[in-house]
């Protein structure tokens, strides 16, 4: 009874903070009808949720790494290439989830991922491969990590068409429990199912027969079976415009409004997105985001059993935590961008990035009491996950357009990866500066400084970049104005 009490509290502290988060959200008026929001609802509630477990088929790599299937030196590497090419294929994606439509590319990227974690399951539980066979993990979790960029734009692409700008913030923080609900299906569902599918395998990698740790493969198979399920509600119910579901469209207020349907080349709008200084300043401190979110997320867990407190409240929940995090980040970036700073994205960076680095400085002198380190990486993963959202998921629709806004949450959301395959080989990788759990040097918690001494300066930078686009907005453009014109900044 008591296991069973510690296992559905979690789960019932999360849906308390949901339900009482999203009942006490403003709501903005901008003339919807009852029927019209229903729908909207029936539209993005799937496509949330597909997401949400796209990311349980993504993070699994970094779970089967957090119970000993994989080292860290050997997960740095598969992780580098997999985010390097989840982020220079946004070159491809974004301009395809543009000119097909975000309802195509979701149900491209779920399929994607379907097949190869049932592949990589399938032959997990054959024995063809494990935690040994790192270029066929690599080569699989590339691939699975081009199909998983489809996710990205397609969320972003469907709802430019669903919300009007000043109601994108809001929405950001709704959206963001959604995606944030993938980071609990991925730390605690899965770590559930590899200590069920394969009991004590995590204190026994390495000292056993590769047969001992079959049932790792249910930690690819378990996503794909769920993503089918997903793959088939999105086909039902998702629809790129309003007009799709048999409703009127509207004026959105982007940086399209009052341009004629263009079908410009990719490169075209590349370039004009890269010569815009508030998008590529944008992308910049995205990259930061990208090494700071994931050096949050997938090395906390190796912190905490390196140094032996595994069983320390916000590690042994860290689905749960960094879920409720990423919920609370959301929902504060998305009401004071619209409320506070009237649907302005920078202002929200900056003060999400300043907590960051308030963050990462008090952990250098504190690495040596856990619970204080847990609680703190908490609310630097609130902050960290709420840039991320208010900028790939919403500054992209605004400043890239309802028309181009694949383009540009490519852009942004590339530089994200870039930055997260940087922290791959800072933390993992061929340049690790952490040390493997389970030796001598990982029980020493002043061996793992070098994890937020590096956090420091990009945060710095982040806040440096985030401060210097504080009154960027959006303006919108006559017809033969280019989206690079469509943003208008201040001087400070």
């Amino acid at each position: 009874m008591e296991k069973l009490t510690q296992e559905i509290l979690p789960i019932l502290i999360l849906c308390g903070v949901i339900a009482v988060v999203v009942a006490r959200l403003p709501r903005v008026d901008v003339g919807h009808t009852a029927g019209f929001l229903r729908r909207r609802g029936l539209n993005w509630l799937p496509l949330g949720l597909t997401y949400a477990f796209l990311y349980m088929g993504r993070y699994n790599m970094t779970v089967l790494k957090n119970v000993g299937g994989v080292t860290q030196h050997d997960f740095g590497n598969i992780d580098f290439w997999g985010s390097l090419v989840y982020g220079v294929s946004f070159l491809i994606n974004g301009p395809l989830g543009d000119r097909l439509g975000g309802r195509r590319t979701i149900l491209i990227s779920a399929g994607g991922a379907v097949v190869v974690n049932a592949l990589i399951g399938a032959l997990w539980l054959t024995g063809a491969i494990d935690g040994k066979a790192t270029t066929a993990l690599t080569l699989l979790f590339v691939l699975n990590m081009y199909f998983q960029s489809f996710g990205a734009v397609s969320i972003v692409k469907v709802n430019a068409s669903w919300f009007h700008l000043r109601e994108r913030g809001t929405f950001g923080g709704i959206f963001g429990t959604l995606i944030s609900l993938g980071l609990y299906f991925a730390f605690d569902w899965g770590t559930r199912i590899a200590d069920a599918s394969c009991p004590g395998c995590s204190a026994r990698h390495g000292q056993g027969p590769a047969a001992d740790f079959l049932g790792f493969a249910w930690l690819f198979l378990v996503p794909a079976a769920i993503l089918v399920v997903f793959w088939a509600l999105s086909y039902a119910f998702v629809r790129d415009t309003p007009a799709d579901a048999g409703l009127a469209n509207f004026d959105v207020e982007d940086a399209s409004s009052g341009a004629p349907e263009l079908r410009e080349s990719a490169v075209q709008v590349i370039v004009r997105m890269l010569r815009n200084p508030v998008i590529l300043t944008i992308a910049v401190i995205e990259l930061c985001s990208g090494f700071l979110r994931q050096g949050i997320l997938k090395w906390s867990n190796d912190f905490a059993r390196g140094i032996g407190a595994a069983d320390v409240y916000v590690f042994k929940h860290w689905g749960m935590v960094s879920c409720i995090a990423g919920i609370v980040g959301g929902m504060f970036a998305g009401v004071i961008s619209d409320r506070l700073f009237q649907s302005r994205r920078p202002p929200v960076s900056a003060v999400l990035y300043l907590i960051m680095l308030a963050g990462a400085l008090l952990l250098v002198p504190l690495l040596g009491a856990p619970v204080v380190v847990s609680w703190t990486i908490s609310f630097m993963a609130m902050a960290i996950i709420g840039v991320h959202g208010m900028l790939s998921g919403v500054a992209s629709q605004d400043f890239g357009g309802r028309l181009h806004v694949g383009v540009a949450v490519g852009l942004i959301d590339g530089f994200v990866y870039l930055g997260t395959a940087l922290q791959d080989q800072v933390y993992g990788g061929y340049g690790s500066l952490l040390p493997e759990k389970g030796t001598a040097a990982a029980k020493l918690a002043s061996n793992w400084q070098a994890w937020p001494i590096a956090m420091v300066p990009v945060a710095a930078i982040g806040l440096a970049l985030s401060v210097r686009i504080w009154k960027a907005r959006v303006a919108k453009r006559p017809a033969a104005v280019s989206v690079a014109a469509a943003v208008v900044v201040a001087s400070r």
